[in-house]
């Protein structure tokens, strides 16, 4: 019976230490915001997550860092621009259209491009070897049917 209490009052506490304390929001309205603002920002560990999403450790204090951020009267604008001036634009899920992004906006289309090149003539080369192939020879041996 000893040995059951110990376990249940190990788990019990191993369950709270688990536990993540909820964020102190004010209202309805700061939570939905909240809500929004973390879904457009990207966990610098994880790199494929949202801040929302996380559960790395670092995306954790991101999250309280801008609920604190946010009770100190910051737009949403003024915490991404704390977040990119700390983290860079990685931390942005879309950053801005920008000399050095352009890459990052621009680099799907490119590859799209060059492979819709690349097919058609691919499709254009088999398309003339089969044409050439299936033209009869003009020849005349002189063997008649």
């Amino acid at each position: 019976m000893k040995h059951l209490a110990a376990f249940l009052l190990g788990l019990l506490i191993s369950a709270s230490a688990l536990a993540v304390d909820p964020l102190p929001f004010r209202d309805a309205a700061e939570e939905a915001r909240f809500r929004t603002l973390t879904a457009e920002l990207r966990c610098v560990m994880c790199q494929n997550q949202s801040l929302a999403d996380s559960n790395a450790p670092i995306a954790h204090d991101l999250r309280k860092q801008v609920l604190e951020l946010m009770h100190q009267g910051m737009s949403d604008e003024e915490i991404k621009a704390f977040l990119t001036e700390r983290y860079t634009e990685f931390v942005l899920y879309k950053p801005p259209m920008r000399g050095h992004t352009l890459l990052i906006w621009l680099g799907p289309i490119a590859v799209l491009l060059a492979g819709a090149v690349f097919v058609v003539a691919l499709v254009k080369k088999r398309a003339s070897r089969f044409d050439a192939a299936a033209q009869p020879s003009v020849e005349n041996d002189g063997d008649e049917w």
